[in-house]
């Protein structure tokens, strides 16, 4: 008797690009983070075509974008939780799909259904089938229950958007919007190999829309692979969203100045101070593979031999410092990323409320070691990526309580303004992410 063969999709179609997808946010349902899903993903099919790739990766990050969402209209669609993750998956990034291009439905599930074929079990087909032509009969009923739906609306957890909601009584729904689009890609001008004009002329003649930000910035109508960038490969650009880009300047730094980065992967911030100024710059990363960054990073700017880089946590200062103090310190702490979420979307549902508590103790711990190895008269520049106030303005009040000696500086002349506020905080909008910064000064002795 013959042997049937197992019909397998072009790796050209969009069945294969919704098999991939559905491999990473398997990981992700399962507790891995998104982007090593989507790097195994790659090392587990070298031949992808660069087109494919991108549909994969778009598939991913969509329906991670959308989870809450998702996972609610799979719950009205199906009489119990599915067994099989991947699946799951699969159903998720499909409705996704759907939802952003709602002509091309009966393609996407038609490739949909042969992408569940390759999952596993027989019926699996027939579920994709069922499942998602029945959503499409239904699609305005579903869609206004989603609506109704805090979690499924807003496509956050619930926690997450009770506590915007306090701590941004005017603005969390707009905070929210910002999360769950596509980032903006911002570049910055290396000012030491040229200037923001010039290098706009260049991204002009290449055919690139681009306008200047203020400062170092250039953000670009939509994002490019960096590759496609005229410049970039020489040092002359590097990728960072002007939020980010504004901790070298608020840090206030002056040639021969002893400056100390704690936390310094991948690089970008610490680039930036030495683009701005000839100082004697430390860099520090507990994890041997970030460092490893940070070095590359230097490389591409021209700027290796301008700082020196150690693996090391910055709390454990005898097994890095030297006893000579710092004029200067940036303290760009672990956080949560509730202001960067929308370059991570897994983040969302891969976060805990608790999980907030344990980045403040961290947080602490490392304000107060780094205090203790700033000169009299220095500054320490405190910055997060977070949206959440027991990351921001509370653990600076809590140790400016701790430490008499520290006064805060300001950051933002327009919103101390606007709210009597000497910190910065900086929530996501169309042209840059959320960001914290508060400037902490050592009182002389």
């Amino acid at each position: 008797m013959k042997k049937s063969t197992i019909y397998l999709p072009p790796p050209t179609s969009l069945a294969y690009a919704l098999g991939l997808a559905s491999e990473a946010i398997t990981r992700v349902i399962e507790g891995g983070n998104l982007n090593e899903a989507l790097l195994s993903c790659w090392r587990g099919h070298p031949s992808l075509p660069p087109s494919q790739r991108g549909a994969a990766q778009d598939l991913s990050y969509g329906a991670l974008r959308r989870f809450g969402r998702g996972d609610f209209l799979l719950g009205q669609l199906l009489r119990e939780p599915l067994k099989e993750t991947q699946l799951r998956a699969l159903l998720l990034a499909t409705l996704y799909r759907l939802d952003a291009r709602p002509k091309d439905s009966h393609t996407t599930v038609d490739q949909a259904v042969t992408a569940a074929a390759q999952i596993g079990h027989g019926n699996f087909k027939a579920l994709a089938n069922g499942v998602l032509r029945n959503y499409l009969r239904r699609r305005e009923e579903l869609e206004m229950n989603a609506d109704a739906d805090p979690v499924a609306r807003y496509q956050h957890p619930q926690w997450w958007i009770d506590a915007l909601c306090t701590a941004y009584p005017q603005d969390w729904q707009h905070i929210l919007a910002a999360g769950n689009g596509r980032p903006p890609m911002t570049l910055r001008v290396n000012r030491r190999k040229g200037e923001v004009a010039a290098c706009l002329a260049a991204l002009t003649t290449a055919g690139i829309n681009a306008h200047a930000l203020e400062g170092e910035g250039i953000l670009l109508d939509r994002p490019l692979p960096v590759d496609t960038l005229p410049g970039f490969a020489e040092g002359r650009l590097s990728v960072q969203d002007w939020g980010a880009q504004q901790a070298a300047h608020l840090l206030d730094v002056d040639a021969g100045m002893r400056v100390l980065d704690a936390c310094a992967a991948p690089g970008g911030k610490m680039a930036h101070l030495l683009e701005l100024a000839d100082v004697e710059l430390l860099a520090l990363d507990a994890d041997a593979s970030r460092t490893t960054r940070i070095v590359e990073n230097l490389d591409r700017l021209g700027l290796t031999s301008r700082a020196t880089v150690k693996t090391a946590d910055c709390r454990a200062l005898d097994t890095w410092w030297d006893g000579r103090p710092f004029e200067r310190i940036l303290a760009d702490v672990p956080c949560s990323a509730s202001g960067v979420v929308r370059r991570h979307p897994d983040s969302k549902w891969l976060r805990r409320q608790q999980d907030i508590a344990g980045f403040a103790r961290t947080q602490s711990e490392i304000l107060d070691a780094l205090w203790r190895v700033l000169a009299p008269g220095g500054k320490m520049l405190y910055s997060t990526c977070s949206l959440f106030a027991q990351e921001n303005s509370m653990q600076v009040t809590a140790f400016t309580q701790r430490h008499t000696d520290a006064l805060l500086l300001p950051t933002n002349p327009g919103s101390r303004i606007d709210s009597g506020s000497l910190d910065w905080q900086l929530a996501p909008q169309a042209e840059h992410d959320g960001f914290y910064y508060a400037l902490l000064q050592k009182k002389p002795a």
